[in-house]
């Protein structure tokens, strides 16, 4: 079972996919029914793309919020209809079962061999024979699990977590019953399945109640909120979604490099991530040493990833023809750790009549210019593009933020000492076409006296009480005085906002009141209201021609860098946090707060798993009168993509690079909580407090992690734009490998800059190519997602078209089969269960969705948020 609140949507497609590959190829069935029972919350995005959409029936889970459950007991809610997404209603739903309980067997019905249990003793001979007396409490059981239900059709979870170490016991025991019980002749009792008992609802004719949005925050208890876990571990999901975007590229050019490489392949990444999909691994929640384990393989599917583009990106720029792959002997490599300056490639001395080729690949369907940061030790160098431009440089010195993690973090990953810091980030401007490639060369000055094209920035501490950044549009303005961000406003679009940031923590409850301590899983603070970290903060700015940056020392374990770049309307803010100090005995759960000057009305929005935005209300709940009892811990929500709040004229936006937890506590406010270390279990299944260390030799610290996130201010209904384009550039980054070679005989022998796509042109603005790979069958798997919901902006909330003849030049498309999701079935095959809503089904618009392919035109429609899957041959 992936995770729903810490997965991205295209990691939960591929797991799937890869899990119904499995079944088809071995078993040949096709699954009807999704089984998420124990994932700690249930997600929109799972409802109707990861169940309707897969061509599943239903979809049945445990874990719901207790005062919901209670609720739904009470009005036999507890199954609906479940209509996930606002875009699609009725034409994605699905039946959804949530247990009345866990989803363990009823009390008395655990047949575990180390259980005490009293087990059908049917031998009349015997003094404790008890058929009648068993049958009847089975009875009364069943008929409790009624009462609570709809039809006279209920399903009993036989079983829990690391039962049936003897399945004899509970198979015996089950035969007895389901024997005893038909024969008293009141009650049908059966061995049977999660599409036997939709089906069996579905024939029922019965209305079923209506379910919209999603089922966060799950608590369990009144101080028991599981909302921690959408940040617990943020390096590993770092990591997970990192490689996420990373696999996404490899296949694309295990595809362009014209299929399989001898001894390498994506699958090793591929299935590490989805094994770390799972509910106890992207979550954060599993104990260190099985998260270590879960690190090293995919650590281990990186590296042979890493070589696959390698030898993609070889033969492809080595082929002046551009539409086939030439055998290549050049050895590319890339840098798995530049975020914290260490890049080898990068740090060599350039020897005289050589240059640093860096070879840029754009895994996006449309053209980027972005700005890209690598670590060098000059500042004099030129830099030319492809066709022999000269290139504007930007040199920033490192920080000591910078060179204290390389120093120890290369220690603790690659077991050795690293060379010396670099001095410098060079920073220059690249363009890349859609699905294609560019060169640049960086080379030094040969000319003895002569500078490079580079303008080095210098940090300074500013004088006047305030100052302003931004070389584009976007400026931000920050008080010298308090060190902190005073006011964001765009020359462009008019937007202004009066806006402060911060950093504050959360002490987190030892359990003391009722021994509900926060942990891997419960985000507990200990009543106290946030710390504020700092209120007076060190300040330092470089300004430059391509980004200016904002230094802030807001603690000694916290250190941020604001980035306002030349031609982006946002801030790229890098926090680095750690090592959280525990030695005043209390664990810390590390928020950055963001307050702006904005009437939201206790209103703001999250994304379901990258998806689509739902709207979230303070301390309310669509389905039932909500009891307040932890007033942060429950207004938190799973974070994928981002956030947002508006007021009447304004909206302000912010995008993650992991998974995190977030909310709106008060009016006008942002939080996203970025780490946690604490000293206490909670009680949850871990076993060990969530108290992450890194050892180099004989010292350990706590973790650091270091990240992103992105502020953007826009007029009121314009933010959209800005957060799906952006987003699919945060996840989908320009993909960077090196090497040294002299630039006239590189230039002479290689394929600078090419799309794989017909020239001029790429794919709509409102389409992302998620998936293009190479079966093993030699099939091609194609996956075309809109970006976009119904109504989300008037410009590109519409039907978009691919041409697939275009995106596939020099390719002839054999054949075309339009299929389910998880493309273990076509389309074509697809059946949906109709069910009866509580009160009739309402008016409601048809979606838009895209026709059928014309295997003449090949052209592909997508409606909005609809995504279509194909499996090509060439």
């Amino acid at each position: 079972m992936h995770d729903e609140a810490a997965s991205h949507y295209v990691d939960m497609i591929d797991q799937t996919t890869l899990g119904h590959s499995f079944i088809k190829n071995q078993f040949n069935k096709t699954p009807r029914a999704g089984w998420q029972i124990d994932p700690f919350g249930h997600s929109a995005v799972q409802a109707y793309l990861l169940g309707a959409e897969l061509g599943f029936d239903s979809v049945h889970f445990a874990r719901i919020d207790y005062q919901d459950r209670a609720k739904r007991k009470g009005d036999k809610s507890l199954e609906v209809v479940w209509r996930g997404s606002k875009t699609f209603g009725s034409s994605s739903q699905i039946f959804a079962n949530a247990f009345p309980r866990h989803y363990s067997a009823p009390d008395g019905f655990n047949f575990e061999v180390s259980n005490d249990f009293q087990p059908v003793q049917d031998n009349p001979l015997l003094f404790d024979y008890n058929v009648e007396q068993r049958v009847n409490d089975f009875i009364a059981a069943a008929l409790a699990q009624a009462n609570v239900t709809r039809t006279n059709h209920i399903m009993w979870t036989m079983g829990d977590d690391f039962q049936y170490q003897y399945a004899e016991s509970w198979f015996k025991q089950m035969d007895k019953f389901i024997h005893y019980v038909n024969k008293d002749g009141r009650m049908n009792t059966l061995y049977s399945t999660p599409s036997i008992y939709t089906d069996a609802k579905n024939a029922a004719n019965e209305s079923w109640p209506l379910k919209i949005d999603d089922y966060f925050p799950y608590a369990d208890s009144p101080n028991a909120y599981w909302t921690g876990y959408f940040t617990s571990r943020p390096a590993l999901k770092r990591y997970i979604r990192m490689l996420s975007g990373y696999y996404l590229a490899a296949r694309q050019l295990e595809f362009l490099g014209g299929g399989k490489f001898t001894g390498i392949s994506t699958f090793s990444l591929a299935d590490s991530l989805g094994t770390a999909q799972h509910h106890d691994a992207v979550t954060g929640t599993a104990k260190q040493h099985t998260t270590n384990d879960y690190a090293k393989r995919l650590s281990i599917g990186a590296t042979e990833a890493e070589a696959v583009v390698n030898s993609a990106l070889s033969c492809l720029t080595t082929s002046n023809s551009g539409n086939q792959c030439a055998t290549s002997d050049l050895k590319l490599s890339q840098c798995q750790l530049l975020n914290i300056s260490f890049c080898p490639s990068s740090e060599e001395d350039i020897p005289e009549n050589k240059s640093l080729v860096v070879v840029t690949y754009n895994p996006l369907g449309w053209s980027r210019t972005e700005v890209i940061r690598i670590p060098v030790n000059d500042s004099n160098f030129v830099i030319q593009d492809s066709d022999g431009n000269i290139v504007e440089g930007q040199y920033i010195p490192l920080d000591n933020s910078t060179i204290n993690l390389r120093n120890f973090y290369t220690k603790a990953y690659l077991g050795g000492s690293p060379k010396q810091a670099p001095m410098y980030w060079l920073l220059f401007q690249a363009s890349v076409p859609p699905l294609g490639w560019n060169t640049y060369f960086i080379s030094k000055v040969a000319v003895k006296g002569k500078t490079g094209n580079g303008y080095i920035s210098v940090m300074e501490s500013p004088q006047n009480t305030t100052i302003e950044v931004g070389p584009g549009n976007l400026k931000m303005s920050f008080s010298v005085i308090s060190g902190q961000l005073q006011r964001m406003f765009n020359s462009k679009t008019g937007a202004d906002i009066p806006i402060q940031q911060s950093y504050l923590w959360y002490g987190s409850s030892q359990g003391d009141i009722d021994t509900q301590a926060s942990g891997a899983y419960i985000f507990r603070p200990n009543g106290s209201p946030p710390n504020v970290i700092s209120r007076s903060v060190p300040l330092k700015v470089i300004y430059g021609p391509l980004v200016d940056e904002v230094h802030q020392q807001f603690s000694p374990w916290i250190y941020q860098v604001t980035r306002l770049y030349k031609d982006t309307e946002h801030a790229e803010v890098e926090f680095t946090i750690g090592p959280i100090p525990t030695d005043d005995g209390i664990g810390k759960e590390v928020i950055t707060r963001m307050t702006a000057n904005m009437a939201t009305n206790k209103v703001f929005f999250t994304d379901s798993n990258g998806r689509d935005f739902l709207k979230r209300v303070r301390d309310y709940r669509e389905d039932w009168n909500l009891t307040v009892t932890q007033p942060a811990a429950g207004n938190y929500y799973p974070i994928n993509l981002g956030i947002f709040t508006m007021d009447e004229k304004s909206e302000f936006s912010v995008l993650v690079d992991r998974a995190v937890g977030g909310a709106s506590i008060t009016d006008g406010e942002v939080e996203l909580m970025l780490h946690r270390r604490m000293l206490h279990d909670d009680g949850r299944g871990v076993g060990e407090p969530l108290d992450e260390t890194v050892c180099v030799e004989d010292k350990c610290e706590g973790l650091t992690v270091r990240g992103n996130y992105y502020m953007n201010i826009n007029q009121l209904g314009t933010g959209a734009q800005w957060r799906r384009i952006t987003g699919q550039a945060v996840y989908s980054p320009l993909l960077l490998a090196f090497t040294m070679d002299n630039m006239e005989d590189w230039k002479a022998s290689h394929l600078l800059k090419a799309t794989s796509m017909s020239s001029n042109y790429s794919l709509p603005l409102n389409v992302a190519l998620i998936t293009l790979q190479v079966l093993d069958d030699g099939s091609v798997l194609l996956r075309l997602a809109h970006l976009y919901e119904a109504g989300e902006d008037a410009e590109h909330s519409t039907m978009a078209q691919v041409e697939l003849k275009k995106m596939f030049p020099g390719k002839m498309i054999k054949e075309l089969k339009e299929t389910n999701l998880s493309a273990n079935q076509e389309k074509s095959e697809m059946r949906r269960l109709k069910w009866n809503i509580e009160g009739g089904n309402g008016e409601e618009p048809s979606p838009i969705r895209g026709t059928p392919v014309n295997n003449s035109t090949l052209i592909v429609e997508l409606g909005p948020m609809e995504i279509r899957t194909f499996l090509l041959k060439f």
